[in-house]
């Protein structure tokens, strides 16, 4: 359904249709976050897109995440990057700052690449090992999931309608050019 890549694949980008969705998911706790992925997929199916639309890269962890997005981002094959992780404090740093470092660059990725960056990267406040809470993430990812592919949807669309506003003339131009011929 969807197709998964290492860092090591290579795809041709001549084949590579625009409105392709790269799919950047960390490792760490896959069980629930690949909960994100799997409901990112049904909203797209639900919205009438198909699954083969998106690209799935793993990574390691959350903190691996911003330079893969920016490798596809650059790659001019992607209407959009999502990223979904999860961090928590392991207890050896904390995991605010790792939040943040990654947030904080995939909004610089952004902004440089004009790429839109999608993030299901959470952080909870507190987060324990035990079934309720494994529960509780599990099931949050699913709705993450599902608004991400809603946000990723309506940006790319957003983006378009913007970038039809660049290549057309403003209206007023063309109204007067149609008057200027009109009165001619």
């Amino acid at each position: 359904m969807d197709q998964h890549h290492s860092q090591d694949d290579h795809i041709d980008a001549a084949t590579a249709p625009a409105d392709r969705i790269a799919f950047v998911q960390a490792c760490w706790h896959r069980d629930i976050v690949e909960r994100a992925r799997d409901s990112f997929i049904a909203e797209l199916a639900r919205r009438g897109h198909p699954a083969d639309v998106l690209e799935v890269f793993e990574v390691p962890g959350s903190f691996e995440i911003p330079l893969q997005a920016q490798i596809l981002a650059k790659s001019g094959r992607y209407a959009a990057v999502v990223a979904a992780g999860f961090v928590v404090d392991g207890g050896i740093y904390r995991h605010e700052f790792v939040a943040a470092t990654v947030l904080d660059a995939l909004m610089r990725i952004q902004l440089d690449t004009g790429v839109p960056m999608i993030s299901v990267v959470l952080t909870p406040q507190r987060f324990h090992e035990h079934d309720d809470h494994q529960r509780f993430f599990r099931e949050h990812f699913v709705i993450k999931g599902a608004e991400a592919a809603a946000a990723c949807l309506a940006t790319i669309a957003n983006i378009k309608r913007a970038s039809l506003l660049r290549t057309s003339p403003p209206r007023r131009l063309a109204k007067r050019r149609t008057e200027a011929r009109a009165a001619s």
